[in-house]
Order: C-alpha cells, then sequence, then structure tokens
C-alpha cells in the first residue's frame, strides 16, 4: 500500500474526526514551526489525527496590494522543513494544473481551492500527483456538484479524494453554513469535512479607511459551526489557527486563536462521540400501533 493509500485510510477511520489545521499563509519559517509545535502538541494530546496546514501562496486576495506569502519554491522548502522536524504530513492548497507536481513532491494532501473546484485540468493535474486531493465547495455550488468534482478525481486514476463544505454566499458580502450539505455531500461517497474558519468569512465586507475594501468574518460563531458540523458527523474538521489573530496578515478575522484551540476541540471531541451522526437514522413510516 502507498503512503498517501495509507493516510488516507487512517484519516477515513479517524474516531471521531481528523484535523487539517495551522495558520492561513507562511508568514516566515520561524512562525510556521512554532505553529506545527504548538498544534501537534494539543491534538496528540487529545488523540487527534493532524495534517498540518498553510499556504505558500494567497493567490485569491481581495487587494492586489494584500499579502500574498512566500511564493512556490520557498514556501515549499519551508513546509517540508516542518515536516520532517515534527513528523506531520502537510497540506497545501494549488491555483494552476502547472503547481501541481511541484506541490506533489512535499504535500500529503492537495488541496482545491473553492473557486476552482471544478476545474477539470487543475483536478486532473493534482489528481495525476497521487496525492490526497481535497476539493473544497464553491460558494456558489449546490452540494451535488461535489460528486462530480469527485469523480474527476477518481476518472484521473487517483481515489484518494474528499470534498470541503467552506460555505454558501448569502448576498453579496455573507455565507452561511447549511448543515443539510454535511449529509448530502456524503452522495460523494467520501470524507466530508467542514471547514469552520472560512465558512465565517465576510467576503469584501469590510471598508478601509482610505478606500478600498477587505474580507471580514464573524470569529466568535466558529464554534457554533463547528459544533453543529461534528454532531452532525462530520469525518475531518479545517481550521485556520493563529497565534496572534489581530496581527495576522491574511484572514485574521477568521483565524481561531492557538490559546482557545485545545478548549475547543476537546468540547467537540465530547460532543462527537454522544452523537449518531455518521450513523444514517432509519425511518420508520408504518403505521404507530399501541
Amino acid at each position: 500500500m502507498d503512503s498517501s493509500t495509507a493516510l488516507y485510510n487512517q484519516l477515513k477511520e479517524a474516531h471521531p474526526f481528523f484535523v487539517l489545521a495551522g495558520p492561513n499563509v507562511i508568514e516566515s519559517e520561524e512562525h510556521i514551526f512554532y505553529m506545527a509545535k504548538h498544534i501537534k502538541a494539543v491534538t496528540s494530546k487529545l488523540g487527534l489525527p493532524l495534517v498540518f496546514k498553510s499556504s505558500f501562496d494567497k493567490a485569491n486576495r481581495t487587494s492586489s496590494k494584500s499579502f500574498r506569502g512566500p511564493g512556490l519554491a520557498e514556501g515549499l522548502k519551508i513546509l517540508e522543513k516542518v515536516k520532517v522536524a515534527y513528523d506531520l504530513p502537510i497540506v497545501t492548497d494549488v491555483h494552476e494544473a502547472s503547481q501541481c507536481e511541484a506541490v506533489g513532491r512535499v504535500a500529503d494532501i492537495i488541496q482545491i481551492p473553492a473557486f476552482l473546484c471544478r476545474q477539470t485540468d487543475l483536478l486532473v493535474a493534482a489528481a495525476k500527483t497521487g496525492k490526497i486531493i481535497n476539493i473544497k465547495k464553491g460558494q456558489f455550488c449546490a452540494p451535488s456538484v461535489m460528486t462530480n468534482s469527485a469523480e474527476k478525481v477518481r476518472l484521473a486514476g487517483n481515489q484518494n479524494v474528499m470534498v470541503c463544505e467552506r460555505g454558501t454566499m448569502f448576498g453579496y458580502n455573507d455565507l452561511i453554513v447549511d448543515p443539510r450539505n454535511f449529509e448530502w455531500m456524503r452522495e460523494a461517497n467520501c470524507p466530508v469535512v467542514a471547514d469552520v474558519t472560512h465558512a465565517l468569512q465576510q467576503p469584501a465586507g469590510k471598508k478601509l479607511e482610505g478606500g478600498g475594501v477587505a474580507s471580514g468574518g464573524l470569529r466568535e460563531l466558529i464554534p457554533c459551526v463547528a459544533r453543529t458540523a461534528v454532531a452532525v458527523g462530520v469525518d475531518g474538521l479545517f481550521m485556520e489557527v493563529h497565534d496572534d489573530p489581530l496581527n495576522a496578515p491574511v484572514d485574521g478575522p477568521t483565524q481561531w486563536p492557538l490559546r482557545h484551540l485545545e478548549e475547543l476541540l476537546q468540547e467537540l471531541v465530547a460532543i462527537a462521540r454522544v452523537s449518531k451522526g455518521k450513523q444514517q437514522y432509519k425511518i420508520d413510516l408504518t403505521p404507530f400501533r399501541d
């Protein structure tokens, strides 16, 4: 069994769930090592499988002046170092088919951004690396679309795919999370992940002094969405975590504070263990008799 399939099977069998977590973007090698150390300590203590997440380039920013990260070459070097240093699998995202081969040499999971979830060439290029593919559902997509996206990966010869709910556009500057999607996305016949941080974004919803806009967010509702997701029975949680969210260069309003990570995950584990969300409810519609 190859290493990707072994990791995929481990994540599928995780109880009560696995975690994809880390800072939104690589700010520095020192910061990545710091975050990996502390997040791994928390998840190891709670017995949760961890895949460490960070991005080398944030191509989809509200402003061209926004911080994007160190770029492909330098970013992958840093991710490879932290992978070896802390013996952690890595998840990071790609934006172009040409990036997939290089990213596949380092990452264990290649993530397809929500806006690109239907891009066939990108899905096929990612699939051909043989790595696990995590496809985020587009904010504009019905959950049924993810069945087709997952099938594109499988038809390219890669069975190791998962799908991720990250909210649905509700007007111009807001997202909502429809819990029914966690159930409906199971029709893709693969693990379902809940992105409980990006789901609270308010895209381009924050006006800046001097003009322009930035994305805001509702960090205080992250526990609400996370509690719902684990009660419904998702297989994994995606969380962006930061030690200093107010000064994070990217998506600060929707990164969860590192100091509260253990407390929140402890509660989510407790909810997941008493829920029967992963079991389909058998509804008996025969007439009730005393």
